[in-house]
């Protein structure tokens, strides 16, 4: 039987970041009642897996556990070639204690200097992960490909943002994330492509 989420159903954001609680309400475009865990005083469980579907399936199970309502959960982060991928699923980790992200952003600064690479390629990726307590779980993941730049330009968004122009010849390739209305973002990030597929698959 195929899985499918009614219009109206009461679900839990699995996030303690209210930019990203936002973004993931925004997304859902007013069809479900959303609350987030930290306004449940749900803990954040430790992200102990090693791609991005496996951080945001495990956020989604332990919130839907403990919560008793089906849970949405995200991971998502920035990856440089020039560092291998880095900082990647740890792209939260980078900010520190205090999730300070311009200490984050300078440390991407600092390694593509050390490693002496002229190349600023870089990318978002983003999974995303519902589940039924007790149950089952559907997971889905979209990126999207753009340049680095320093030093960070705009305060909207979050994150490393202000760093990131994407790859989308429709927006003029000068603006970073940081620098757009966030109705912009939220039509061509890698989180919008990740909820295309999940509306495919599950919203009636």
């Amino acid at each position: 039987m195929a899985l499918h989420l009614p219009q109206g159903s009461r679900i839990v954001a699995a996030t303690h970041n209210p930019g990203k609680a936002r973004e993931l309400a925004a997304l859902l475009e007013g069809r479900f009642e959303v609350v987030a865990a930290g306004e449940l005083g749900l803990p954040e469980p430790d992200e102990t897996e090693t791609t991005f579907v496996g951080n945001a399936v495990l956020k989604a199970r332990a919130a839907a556990d403990r919560s008793g309502l089906i849970a949405l959960a995200d991971d998502s982060g920035l990856s440089v070639r020039a560092l291998d991928g880095a900082p990647g699923v740890f792209s939260a980790r980078w900010a520190g204690p205090a999730k300070d992200f311009a200490i984050a952003m300078d440390k991407v600064r600092e390694r593509l200097e050390e490693a002496a690479s002229d190349d600023l390629s870089a990318w978002f990726s983003c999974a995303l992960a519902v589940a039924w307590p007790q149950g089952p779980v559907v997971a889905v993941e979209g990126r999207i490909d753009g340049t680095l730049t320093f030093p960070p330009r705009g305060t909207r968004g979050f994150g490393y943002d202000p760093i990131f122009i994407p790859n989308d010849e429709s927006l003029g390739g000068h603006r970073t994330f940081g620098e757009m209305d966030p109705a912009e973002k939220d039509a061509i990030s890698h989180r919008a492509r990740a909820f295309a597929q999940l509306k495919a698959a599950l919203f009636e």
